[in-house]
């Protein structure tokens, strides 16, 4: 199998610290993947045999509750690392990675990761400021879970996909990949109904523009006054 290039993980979060002998150290033992949209890189509490970094796409994490219900935890966007279980001392996946697009990976086996983190403590460093920064994330969704009004949530939600996938267009700032209103039900904790009102109330008001999977922000400060003073719930 041909060498891996340098350029595909040079300059990015994790790897941004390390020489040009370092990176092709560190890719020698990665392969690349393809996964089409809809397709599962990983399922939730399937031995955890690889870690992940994704070159192109957008990934779904997705977990279960004990119900049977599917909870949105986040998404994965280009240059990030993601099933890095044994990083949290974990032998399985604790969520399910799917494509919300056709997605292009990077993968390493799981057995590689002490080797790596030992001998390249930038990267090793990179990935648990990762993993703190996604649990402060967890912590304050709980937060939200627990204080805030649906519409709150929901404008939280929205305002986040922005910040993290947004693109500018003529309308606004659209979500640059496919998000539906039952997406955003599983990431807020609400039901599909409650989100459709919602979006069709501020699509009314010129606030949000929603079509099929298709979600631009209009008026972002209007959003964000709905996330912060409990209007539009």
């Amino acid at each position: 199998m041909a060498s891996l290039d340098r350029s595909l993980i040079a300059g990015l979060g994790p790897f941004d610290s390390l020489t040009p002998e370092a990176l092709d150290q560190v890719l020698a033992r990665a392969r690349s993947a393809r996964y089409a949209k809809d397709s599962s890189v990983f399922e939730e509490n399937a031995e955890a045999h690889s870690f992940f970094l994704l070159l192109d796409g957008r990934i779904r994490v997705v977990r279960t509750t004990p119900h049977g219900d599917q909870v949105i935890a986040r998404y994965i966007g280009d240059g990030e690392l993601f099933g890095i279980a044994a990083a949290i001392g974990r032998t399985t996946y604790p969520a399910t990675a799917m494509c919300a697009v056709d997605c292009v990976v990077l993968a390493w086996p799981t057995e590689a990761w002490a080797d790596l983190a030992a001998r390249f403590p930038s990267f090793a460093g990179s990935t648990f400021r990762t993993i703190g920064n996604r649990l402060q994330e967890t912590q304050s969704r709980v937060v939200e879970m627990a204080t805030e009004q649906v519409g709150q949530r929901v404008a939280l939600a929205v305002l986040r996909l922005v910040r993290q996938a947004g693109r500018k267009t003529p309308e606004g700032l659209e979500i640059d990949f496919p998000i539906s209103r039952q997406d955003i039900a599983e990431m807020t904790g609400t039901t599909l109904h409650t989100v459709s009102r919602l979006l069709s109330a501020w699509e009314d008001e010129g606030i949000v523009k929603s079509a099929r999977q298709k979600i631009t922000v209009i008026d972002p400060h209007r959003l964000m006054v709905i996330s912060e003073h409990r209007a539009g719930a």
